[in-house]
C-alpha cells in the first residue's frame, strides 16, 4: 500500500480522538482539533487556488507540478497544522531558516518559487523587504504572536482560519506522489530543495518503517492499532521544526500515537524551560541536537537532580540527531540519568533516518552505528556496494526509499542520487567504513575533509578530540590554505566559562587520541562557535575564522 499523511492522521485520529498530540504550555490540542485546524487550512489554500496543477507522472525527479507553501515560524502546533494542511490540499511544504537574513531569504523563496507562506508575526518586516523580489508569493498566511506586528497588507490572520467553522477537507484527493519538500541547511554550500514523495518519507523518517527490525506498515488499520498500542509517551522536542531531524520526530510521533510537547520559549534554547516542560509534562524522551544543545540542558538536567526540583524522573531517552555528540559529553549525560538511554541517530535530507547507537550505563560510545534495511557503503567510484569488513573508505548510502531529487537541479540530482547495477542510490557525501560484524564507522562529510600532505582528516575526528578537555566548550574544524601542506588544520575553539588554556596545550591534549598528522596547526578562539539554531554546525563560518583569524 502506498500512503499519504492525511490518511495515517484520520486513521490514527479515529482510533485516538482525545489524545493530546501538541502541547506547548497552556495551549493543547488533541488529535482531532490538529486534524480540524489542518483541515481548515488545507480549505483556504484550496480556495486560494493552490494545490497540484500537474502530476508526478509527467514530470521529472527534479520537477514539481504543485504548489509550495514555506512555513517561516517558530515550533509550535502551527507548524505542525501547517504540514498537514499543506500535505491535505496537495500543496508541498518546505522549512525556512527563521535566522535567515534579508538575501538569505529572499534566495530561499525565490529559489523554491514559493506562492504561499505560513509565518510568525515576529517575522513580518522580514517578509514586507523582501515581498517586492517575490512576485510569485501571493498568498501570505500569518501566525499571532507577542511581537506586536500588525498584518503585512493582503495577508490573512492564521487563527481565522483554523479556528472554527467547517473542518471537512478541501474536495482534493491526496496521492502518496505528493511532495513533502525539505530545504538543507546551507552550511557548507548553498540550501537546496529536496523532494520527496510523501510515501517514501513516511516510510523513512515518518514512522513507517522501523529503522531496527525494518517492520513496515501494511495498511492504514495496522497503523492506527500501533498507534492505540501506545500508552502516549511524551516527547519533548527541542530543536526548531525548520529543521528536518524535528519534523521527523512530529511526524513519527503522530504516526504513532505519541504526544509532542515544546517549550514555551521559542527563540531560542532555554535549558531551564525545558527542564520544567519535562516535568509538568511527564516527558520520557527529549530530542537534541548535538553537543551545542545537550552541554546547557545537562547543566540544568543537574541542577534539578541535585535539588529534585524539578522533577525529571520521567526522562528515559535522550534522541539525537544531526550533529555529533562527543563522548565526553554522552559520558556526562549517561552518569546524570544511569537509567537512561542516548541514543544517536544519523541521517540526512538526502536519506532520511539511516542508522542509530544506543548508549547506557557502562556502555557508551561513539563513531559507530547499526544500519537501517537499506543503509551501506558504497566504493570510493561509486562502482560497488562494499562488504562488511571491507578495508576501504566509501560513501555512506541509501537505497529504496529515497528522494527524487534536488528542486530545479538536474545536474545535483544525478550526482547524488546515482544508478549502480540497477538501483539507485541516495549519495549525500559522508565518508564511511563498512566494519566486520555489520556496524558502520562514520568518517564525515567529504566536502569539510581536510587534505593535508597527502593524507584525508576528517574534521569531526579532530573535533572530538579536542571537545573533550574541560575548558572546551565548543570547537569546530576547518582547512585553510598552506605552501607546505596544500591545506592545514585550523580548530575554532570557543571556552568554558572562566575557564583558561591555551593553542599548545588543546593541541598536546588532543594528541592523546589522534595522529600526529591530524593536529590542529593553529588554533583561534572566539568567544562562541557560529551554529544553526538546530545546533549544526556552520563550517562556512569555520572556513573563514580559519583563513582570517
Amino acid at each position: 500500500m502506498q500512503f499519504t499523511m492525511p490518511e495515517v492522521a484520520d486513521a490514527v485520529a479515529a482510533l485516538l480522538p482525545d489524545r493530546e498530540l501538541v502541547v506547548q504550555g497552556t495551549q493543547r490540542h488533541t488529535y482531532t482539533d490538529t486534524v480540524a485546524r489542518s483541515n481548515r487550512l488545507a480549505s483556504y489554500l484550496h480556495t486560494a487556488g493552490l494545490g497540484c496543477h500537474t502530476e508526478r507522472s509527467e514530470l521529472r525527479g527534479h520537477e514539481t507540478g504543485q504548489d509550495l507553501l514555506g512555513i517561516y515560524a517558530h515550533n509550535g502546533s502551527a507548524y505542525v497544522e501547517g504540514l498537514l494542511g499543506a500535505f491535505r490540499s496537495r500543496v508541498a511544504p518546505f522549512n525556512v531558516n527563521y535566522r535567515y537574513v534579508r538575501d538569505e531569504l529572499r534566495y530561499l523563496l525565490d529559489d523554491s518559487g514559493a506562492t504561499a507562506l505560513l509565518y510568525h508575526a515576529t517575522f513580518a518586516p522580514r517578509v514586507a523587504d523582501v515581498l517586492p523580489d517575490l512576485p510569485r508569493l501571493r498568498t501570505l498566511i500569518q501566525i499571532p504572536d507577542d511581537s506586536g506586528n500588525g498584518l503585512l497588507p493582503g495577508a490573512v490572520d492564521y487563527e481565522s482560519i483554523v479556528a472554527s467553522g467547517t473542518s471537512t477537507p478541501p474536495p482534493v484527493q491526496p496521492s502518496p506522489d505528493d511532495l513533502y519538500v525539505l530545504y538543507t541547511g546551507g552550511t557548507t554550500g548553498m540550501p537546496k530543495g529536496v523532494l520527496w514523495r510523501q510515501h517514501d518519507i513516511f516510510m523513512t523518517a515518518f514512522g513507517g518503517r522501523s529503522l531496527y527490525g525494518g517492520d513496515t506498515v501494511t495498511s492504514l488499520d495496522d497503523v492506527a492499532q500501533r498507534a492505540a498500542a501506545n500508552p502516549g509517551t511524551t516527547l519533548l522536542i527541542l530543536p526548531p521544526l525548520m529543521h528536518g531531524a524535528a519534523q521527523w520526530a512530529v511526524m513519527t510521533a503522530l504516526t504513532t500515537g505519541q504526544t509532542v510537547a515544546f517549550t514555551s520559549v521559542v527563540d531560542r534554547l532555554d535549558p531551564d524551560d525545558a527542564v520544567r516542560t519535562i516535568e509538568r509534562e511527564k516527558a520520557a524522551v527529549v530530542t537534541v541536537v548535538g553537543d551545542a544543545m545537550v552541554r546547557p540542558l545537562a547543566d540544568a538536567l543537574e541542577k534539578a537532580l541535585a535539588t529534585g526540583q524539578p522533577d525529571v524522573s520521567s526522562l528515559a531517552v535522550v534522541a539525537n540527531g544531526g550533529a555529533m555528540l562527543t563522548p565526553t559529553v554522552k559520558q556526562h549525560v549517561v552518569e546524570l540519568l544511569p537509567n537512561a538511554v542516548v541514543v544517536d541517530g544519523v541521517g540526512s535530507s538526502e536519506t532520511g533516518a539511516q542508522m542509530t547507537h544506543m548508549s547506557m550505563t557502562g556502555a557508551v560510545a561513539t563513531g559507530t552505528f547499526n544500519p537501517g534495511p537499506d543503509t551501506c557503503v558504497l566504493a570510493e567510484d561509486l562502482g560497488t556496494v562494499l562488504p562488511p569488513g571491507h578495508d576501504g573508505i566509501g560513501w555512506l548510502a541509501q537505497r529504496g526509499y529515497v528522494p527524487l531529487g534536488y528542486k530545479g537541479d538536474a545536474a545535483k540530482t544525478a550526482k547524488t542520487f546515482p544508478v549502480v547495477d540497477g538501483v539507485r542510490y541516495a549519495v549525500p557525501g559522508d565518508r564511511a567504513r563498512h566494519l566486520d560484524g555489520g556496524a558502520i564507522e562514520l568518517l564525515g562529510r567529504d566536502s569539510v575533509t581536510i587534505n593535508s600532505g597527502g593524507e584525508k582528516i576528517f574534521a569531526e575526528e579532530v573535533e572530538a578530540a579536542l571537545a573533550s578537555h574541560p575548558a572546551v566548550e565548543d570547537v569546530l574544524v576547518a582547512g585553510r590554505p598552506s605552501e607546505r601542506w596544500g591545506q592545514e588544520v585550523v580548530a575554532v575553539v570557543a571556552l568554558a566559562e572562566g575557564a583558561a588554556v591555551d593553542a599548545d596545550d588543546l593541541i598536546a591534549h588532543a594528541a592523546n587520541s589522534i595522529a600526529r598528522y591530524k593536529l590542529p596547526k593553529a588554533v583561534v578562539f572566539r568567544p562562541a562557535v557560529q551554529r544553526s539554531p538546530a545546533g549544526k554546525a556552520d563550517y562556512r563560518w569555520a572556513r573563514d575564522q580559519a583563513v582570517n583569524g
